[in-house]
């Protein structure tokens, strides 16, 4: 007899080795751009992965990246998408002060996805928003390859 657990494929996890190279890799792409960040990377649990920030990157960028990456994760889907839902006028206008972990609809946390299922996560602040979603994105980029 078989279960419907059966019939679900696994899927290989985020590994370090690779939460490592999202975090080069955005690092990488800010520098080229001159800017200073912080970026997380978070398995598909919402645990810390991979973080670092660069020197002189202002201090709250780590939490604001850690925030960006928790945020994309829960909801799947990048943070630069969800800005508008919580206006004030948005149908999740709440959502940010309902729950007791902080999410950050802040442009820059973009979910990692591997054979349709969610893994992960990255996240990335110090830039303009537009910037950091920019950083996240030719991270995930070069993981593909």
């Amino acid at each position: 007899m078989s279960t419907p657990l059966a019939s679900v494929a696994s899927v290989t996890p985020l590994t370090t080795v690779e939460a490592d190279v999202l975090v080069d890799a955005a690092h990488r792409a800010a520098e080229a751009a001159g800017v200073q960040v912080s970026v997380t990377v978070l398995d598909a649990g919402g645990h810390l992965l991979a973080f670092r920030r660069d020197d002189r990157a202002v201090l709250i960028s780590g939490e604001t990246s850690t925030r960006k990456a928790y945020t994309a994760l829960q909801l799947g889907a990048p943070t630069a998408e969800l800005v508008d839902l919580v206006k004030p006028d948005g149908p999740f206008h709440s959502l940010p002060t309902a729950l007791d972990r902080p999410l950050l609809f802040i442009a820059g946390g973009i979910p990692i996805h591997r054979d349709g299922r969610l893994v992960g996560a990255i996240g990335v602040g110090g830039g303009a928003p537009e910037q950091d979603d920019a950083f996240a994105a030719t991270a995930l980029e070069g993981l593909a390859r």
